[in-house]
């Protein structure tokens, strides 16, 4: 079983905003809120539970089973790891571009890589 990492480590909160791009749409509009409030708008557990009129451990309970379900999800579906390997690729496409002699060729080829980046 892997050990479960601080909600608040940077890294983590920035897993967690990639997944919720994805997939916040897919959880309860009020486990949602919470969510948005913890992750994206850095409040505290003690501020949510005020605000919300519930228990400190009830948001807690609420964030962690987010967290859980967003994995899920990308697990099944592979949205976010699909969106990072074709914007590697773009990149390494423009690098290849860039390197090679035809600046105009290098221009088109960065141009259709921004609309592409746009898309995803």
């Amino acid at each position: 079983m892997e050990k479960e990492v601080s909600l608040k480590e940077p890294k983590e909160i920035v897993e967690l905003s990639y997944l919720y791009d994805f997939y916040g749409a897919l959880l309860k509009e009020k486990h949602r809120l919470i969510f948005e409030d913890y992750i994206l708008n850095d409040f505290s557990l003690s501020e949510i539970a005020e605000e919300r009129q519930m228990t400190r451990q009830g948001v807690y309970d609420v964030v962690r089973r987010c967290r859980i379900k967003l994995r899920e999800y990308e697990e099944r579906l592979q949205l976010v790891y699909k969106f990072r390997q074709t914007r590697e690729k773009l990149e390494q496409i423009e690098t290849i571009a860039r390197a090679g002699g035809d600046k105009e060729a290098a221009q088109v080829i960065a141009r259709l890589a921004e609309e592409i980046y746009d898309m995803i």
